[in-house]
């Protein structure tokens, strides 16, 4: 068995788990997140644990058996503590600021780029070359940094663009064959 499929996931108190025919909804204290699971692997909810269990051996079962705890588990882990990415800008005159509920930033374009906070994100702007994403749905909160940081990702000659917070940028060495024949 799937060693990450079979292990339990315990619901902490004051979060609520419900499941009808695979369509899962998990309520806590930061929201309300509701998934569509595949019918053939069965979800247990009982006394606070819940438990997924595969019908075979089969690969494309044993694939989706971990799969389907491992968002399970992001779930409740969403709606109890939440998640958020951080992004730091990197860049002279490149900075962000938060306009009502409108990110701005000036990313060296004739323009100004616009992002608007939408599907459970929000946006925190603590310093003008630092953005925080959270929200309760990991994968909304990635996709969302992502597309941030799409628009200005970092070159590797002087480092200059949209990071995540703790990412190593390869750097290259420019033109070396100056004056040589």
């Amino acid at each position: 068995m799937s060693r990450i499929g079979r292990m339990p996931i315990s619901v902490p108190a004051g979060v609520e788990v419900k499941n009808v025919d695979n369509l899962v909804t998990v309520k806590g204290p930061k929201g309300e997140i509701t998934k569509q699971f595949t019918k053939e692997l069965g979800i247990d909810v009982n006394d606070g644990v819940i438990t997924v269990t595969r019908p075979s051996e089969d690969k494309m079962h044993k694939s989706l058996h971990g799969l389907t705890r491992t968002l399970l588990a992001n779930m409740i882990e969403g709606v109890t503590n939440g998640y958020s990415k951080t992004l730091e800008i990197e860049g002279v005159g490149y900075r962000a600021a938060k306009q009502g509920k409108d990110l701005v930033m000036n990313l060296g374009f004739s323009h100004q780029v616009i992002f608007t906070e939408g599907n459970g994100i929000t946006i925190d702007v603590p310093a003008p070359n630092k953005i925080v994403i959270n929200g309760i749905d990991k994968q909304a909160v990635g996709q969302y940094a992502a597309e941030v940081r799409e628009k200005r990702p970092p070159e590797p000659y002087k480092g200059k663009g949209i990071r995540y917070a703790g990412e190593r940028i390869i750097r290259k060495e420019g033109k070396a064959g100056k004056g040589k024949k």
